[in-house]
């Protein structure tokens, strides 16, 4: 006997939180009919090809019915079996972190902010309002006014209070304990607000938030005490999703606003500025902890297959589709098992600042798009599936979609059995199944149908030489030529991380031809690829040369290979899979373009450059006072001493990097690389664009790759060893001549201890040491070898460590003589301890240079160390001109003269 279905809504339009109430098990009553049971509607056939492989047999029931008779039994009998719907799936999470929270948080602070701003530097405009507004309501009869705040004042905390009522008569009290939360933190934001407007802002802000009523009283709040909890209370508790409920409670917050305002106990920025702290913090405390999760339950699912005509049995949880769209596998009591995807707003709103950042970064070629509301995503996939039925690729055919109340819809496709590529051994990834593939890849392009997601996942093998794509969702119809050649290689890739370049290429090359699989050539990059991809691809990579490190190491031990022929075998296998599936294309098609597409419209080092400089600049604005700056008072003798320090450090890092090649290299050539580092430096870290400049000038210079690498490896090494050494001697140094004081003794001693207790914690765990112990495996085959090379050679040790310690020297004379040229007077080892711990700690963040960072830290430690603030800003800053600043043009013509010269 089948029973009709009523699914407990509340009325009225709009109300989505009501249709599915915040609860893990929805409100679902079964009335039972008598009428026979009606046969389930047969739907039509799809005009295209059926999906291939054998019919699927439905599953058995998962072993819960004993369970659902007992959640259920106050609704429906136990002999009546046909009207169970048992689902086995994990509890969803009662709460969901939605980013456009976030967003609207965000928003309303910068509301706050601008109302500020506003209140600050638009004195006039400001006060002229309310003067207005003052001026023409003179007229309006006091008992009107009297009479219309009572009644606000009373619709202001009746509404909040009766809406509260009918939710906890809902059995919604989740939604009221938000509410509550909102409305608390918003009072107590308020209070805050208040005190600072009244003790610690100015006076033209005081002037603008603030009312001097008639008759000589106390001034007005800046924000309303009990408007902003109400707004924050209503905002919190969905009151916005109710057009009744909203029009009443705003109707009664306007109305209390116009009174005040045309009673002169407020100003209009004061209004604005209650209504965005309510907001504001209402959604702020919504993100922080959650709203209440609305998401359609596997019973909501099997409620609305019933209405769509499917006569439901069981269904389990499947795994999710990209995206995070919920799948279930659903048994029907007669018919094929159906597959079916579950969309809804919460899933929509997954990875949306990834998504952002991504439409951002690249050119809209590369980036899929996202529909923009809950129906464009029903069609979006919908039509994407069936027209690559109608296509005559091997997809699952969809059957069926409907919605699933207001914030939820579903896709029916028939259920296909295999298994996806992700989930094959190696071996039985067979060339027919990655033919059935491509083929049906390039029935889809023959369409101009992209598919976009041609990863592992969504390669579902059906048997063990047909194989069909799943997860259409995110495709594109009417495609361009570029999104179809990301497409191919895409599949490529995925492919060739499976079985390897030469076979992933020669099969593309048998069912698509050359010309076509040479077009993919310049898409062939990380940024094209899919996340998962460029994780893929990170790992084999880093897999591959530690390998091969492991091999050649015992290679050389045994005496089997030479360290340059080790050397060459770990080059060769830290190639990238990409260029060595380029490397294949070029074979079958010498002719391919080379030269890359442009995807990216802005690249991560370009938006870290511009961050930091305009930190650098708001700092340079707002934090420096014009007159802490004594350049006028500068001491010229002084700054030359600083100049030639910082013109001597050139030499002396163009002598710690020739210190450790054996090879013989020009000095005044490597001066030059030195100083053309400065220019690289203003675009790249301060710790990476000088090691990947000597690494290339090194390789120009005729040293092989790997000995380059280890070169440069090892003038890093000895610098830090050399840093670490000096630092510690300059604090004992500065300890024992400041009076007795071992302050900075004692620091540094605390340094070393620390640094030990931190090698026994990194011995001790086993996941720490096998970290560590992998990465020192690279560094004894590479940058040791080197060493002891240059142990037969003293005077390039004595070079490279005297460098080292000269360039420790000159940095520290150009800041102690920037210091004295301000009239400063500070001991050269505390000057020394000063830089060596400041710029350590600046260059620590990777802007490009340590902008800002090194600047702040010399400061502060200068000031720290007895130095007025005017003095030690104005030495920095010098010392920041002659050692980053300055030598940026002669690095830029140093830069192009080697580039000219084949030197970079």
């Amino acid at each position: 006997m089948t029973g009709t279905v009523d699914v407990d809504v509340d009325e009225g339009a709009g109300e989505s939180a009501s249709a599915l109430p915040p609860v893990v098990e929805p409100k679902v009553s079964l009335v039972k009919q008598t009428p026979p049971r009606r046969r389930p509607v047969a739907l039509p056939a799809p005009a295209a090809t059926p999906a291939p492989g054998p019919a699927p047999e439905e599953p058995e029931p998962e072993g819960h019915e004993s369970e659902d008779h007992e959640d259920h039994e106050d609704h429906e009998d136990d002999e009546n079996e046909d009207d169970e719907l048992a689902v086995d799936e994990p509890l969803l999470a009662a709460r969901a972190h939605r980013p456009t929270d976030l967003i609207r948080f965000v928003a309303g602070l910068l509301g706050i902010i601008a109302v500020f701003a506003l209140a600050n530097y638009a004195k006039s405009t400001t006060s002229g309002i309310g003067t207005d507004i003052h001026d023409n309501v003179k007229n309006v009869a006091p008992w009107l006014s009297t009479v219309t705040s009572l009644i606000s004042t009373v619709a202001v905390l009746a509404v909040p209070l009766a809406f509260a009522v009918e939710r906890l008569i809902k059995r919604d009290g989740l939604r009221v304990a938000d509410g509550v939360l909102a409305s608390v933190l918003a009072y107590g934001v308020s209070l805050a607000v208040d005190w600072w407007v009244a003790d610690g802002a100015s006076e033209t802000i005081r002037q603008a938030l603030t009312q001097q009523p008639e008759g000589a009283g106390p001034l007005t709040e800046p924000v309303h005490g009990y408007l902003a909890p109400v707004i924050a209370y209503m905002t919190a508790v969905g009151m916005v999703s109710r057009p009744r409920w909203r029009l009443a409670l705003w109707a009664a917050v306007l109305l209390s606003g116009a009174t005040e305002l045309v009673s002169n106990y407020t100003t209009p920025l004061s209004l604005l500025l209650t209504v965005l702290i309510g907001w504001s913090v209402a959604c702020g405390t919504l993100y922080a902890i959650g709203s209440p999760n609305i998401r359609p339950t596997g019973q909501h699912l099997m409620l609305g297959l019933r209405r769509v005509g499917f006569a439901p049995k069981n269904a389990h949880r499947a795994p999710d589709a990209p995206g995070g769209t919920r799948r279930y596998f659903v048994a029907q009591q007669e018919g094929p098992a159906l597959d079916v995807h579950i969309i809804d707003r919460e899933q929509q709103a997954s990875g949306f600042f990834y998504r952002i950042w991504r439409r951002v970064r690249l050119r809209s070629v590369a980036v899929r798009r996202s529909p923009q509301s809950l129906r464009q995503a029903l069609e979006q996939e919908a039509l994407i599936a069936y027209a690559a039925a109608a296509a005559g690729a091997h997809a699952p055919q969809l059957v069926a979609t409907s919605e699933l109340g207001p914030d939820a819809a579903i896709l029916v496709y028939e259920k296909v059995e295999g298994r996806t590529l992700d989930e094959l051994a190696d071996q039985e990834v067979t060339d027919e199944v990655m033919a059935s593939f491509w083929l049906s890849v390039n029935a889809l392009h023959q369409r101009r149908i992209a598919h976009r997601r041609l990863t592992g996942e969504s390669l579902l093998v059906v048997d063990e030489k047909l194989g069909a794509l799943v997860n259409l969702s995110g495709g594109d119809i009417a495609a361009g030529d570029l999104t179809l050649r990301i497409d191919v290689a895409q599949l490529l890739t995925t492919f060739a991380l499976r079985i390897g370049p030469e076979r992933a290429v020669a099969l593309a090359n048998r069912v698509l031809g050359a010309e076509r699989v040479a077009a993919a050539l310049p898409l062939l990059q990380p940024v094209g690829m899919s996340r998962q991809t460029r994780a893929d691809l990170a790992r084999q990579t880093k897999e591959r040369k530690g390998a091969a490190q492991a091999k050649a190491l015992e290679q050389v031990a045994s005496g089997e290979r030479t360290r340059e022929e080790a050397e060459e075998d770990i080059a060769t296998a830290g190639e990238d899979l990409l260029s060595r599936i380029r490397g294949q294309i070029l074979q079958i098609a010498p002719e391919a373009p080379m030269a890359p597409a442009k995807l990216e419209r802005l690249k991560p080092k370009t938006l870290i450059t511009v961050v930091a400089l305009a930190f650098a600049g708001y700092l340079a604005v707002t934090s420096i006072q014009p007159g802490q700056l004594k350049f006028s008072h500068m001491h010229l003798g002084w700054t030359a001493a600083a100049l030639a320090a910082a013109a001597a450090s050139y030499v002396a890092a163009a002598m710690s990097l020739t210190g450790f090649v054996p090879e013989r290299l020009p000095f005044r050539r490597t001066v030059a690389a030195q100083l053309a580092g400065s220019f690289v430096k203003l675009v790249a870290p301060a710790a990476i664009g000088g090691i990947a400049l000597n690494t290339r000038y090194l390789q120009k210079a005729g040293i092989r790759p790997g000995q380059a690498v280890a070169s440069v490896g090892a003038s890093q090494l000895a610098g830090l060893g050399g840093h670490l050494l000096l630092l510690f001697a300059f604090g004992l140094i500065t300890g024992s001549q400041n009076n007795g004081d071992l302050g900075n003794e004692r620091a540094a001693i605390i340094g070393v201890l620390t640094a030990a207790v931190l090698a026994l914690v990194i011995a001790a765990v086993a996941p720490l040491r096998r970290f560590v112990v992998t990465r020192v495996r690279s560094l004894f085959f590479g940058v040791v070898p080197r060493m002891l090379d240059l142990m037969q050679r003293p005077s390039k040790l004595i070079t490279g460590f005297g460098g080292i310690v000269l360039l420790t020297l000159t940095f520290t004379a150009c800041l102690d003589a920037s210091v004295r040229a301000f009239g400063g007077s500070m001991n050269f080892a505390t000057v020394a301890f000063i830089f060596l711990t400041a710029n350590a700690a600046g260059s620590a963040v990777p802007t490009p240079g340590g902008i800002g960072a090194i600047e702040g830290a010399l400061i502060f430690a200068l000031g720290i160390a007895g130095l007025p603030a005017a003095t030690a800003t104005s030495a920095v800053f010098l010392f920041r001109l002659l050692t980053f600043w300055l030598p940026v043009l002669p690095g830029w013509i140093a830069y192009s003269y080697l580039h000219r010269q084949g030197a970079l």
